[in-house]
């Protein structure tokens, strides 16, 4: 599970309470994961999820649903938000389940993806349940949870069936909640290459 994917690779924020100046360099997002650990940064405003899951054994299992349950809501924190890039774009945009962590009962909603890569743009259908995964077939699945007014902790629920029974897998930040957090009329920092510095 990677918790940190930024759309197109370089799209994405966080909150963090340091100020500009005690704030190093945006990272690349594969560096993203330590980079927020080590300021206690929260994805701000929006978090994309993405989920790899395959078959152990030889026969298949089947994905019968996914679930979103948000565990608790607080008051946004007071704290700056960091955009890691200054504008980006790319060709493909991943269909995905997009959910709004400020509904009363968020609820998953499949929406389909492009690809504009090739000579024409093509769409990615939009993803569905139920789904059939197994050793040679891995699926990936991913969610971009949006707020604009809480302070979310949240995570998964993925109910399965396969041959030997059923269950549910809880997707979180290893035993942690997922967390979220709206961003909305905080202060916003881009990184200036050639200042070498955050600024405003």
């Amino acid at each position: 599970m990677r918790s940190h994917v930024w759309a197109f690779g370089c799209d994405h924020a966080y909150l963090a309470e340091p100020g500009p100046g005690a704030v190093p360099p945006p990272p690349v997002e594969a560096d993203a994961p330590a980079w927020a650990a080590a300021r206690r940064a929260v994805h701000a405003g929006t978090q994309i999820v993405e989920i790899t899951l395959h078959g152990t054994g030889t026969g298949s299992v089947v994905l019968e649903d996914l679930e979103v349950r948000v565990a608790a809501r607080r008051t946004p924190p007071a704290w700056n938000v960091y955009q890691m890039s200054q504008g980006c774009g790319g060709a493909l945009t991943p269909a995905a389940f997009t959910v709004n962590l400020d509904a009363p009962r968020p609820v998953l909603r499949p929406v389909a993806g492009s690809d504009t890569g090739g000579d024409a743009a093509s769409v990615l259908p939009a993803p569905a349940f139920p789904m059939r995964v197994s050793a040679a077939e891995p699926v990936v699945l991913r969610v971009e949870a949006a707020t604009t007014g809480c302070d979310c902790d949240w995570s998964l629920d993925l109910r399965w069936t396969g041959p030997s029974g059923s269950g549910t897998l809880r997707v979180d930040d290893d035993g942690r909640p997922l967390r979220t957090s709206a961003a909305t009329g905080r202060p916003v920092y881009g990184y200036a290459v050639e200042q070498g510095r955050w600024a405003r």
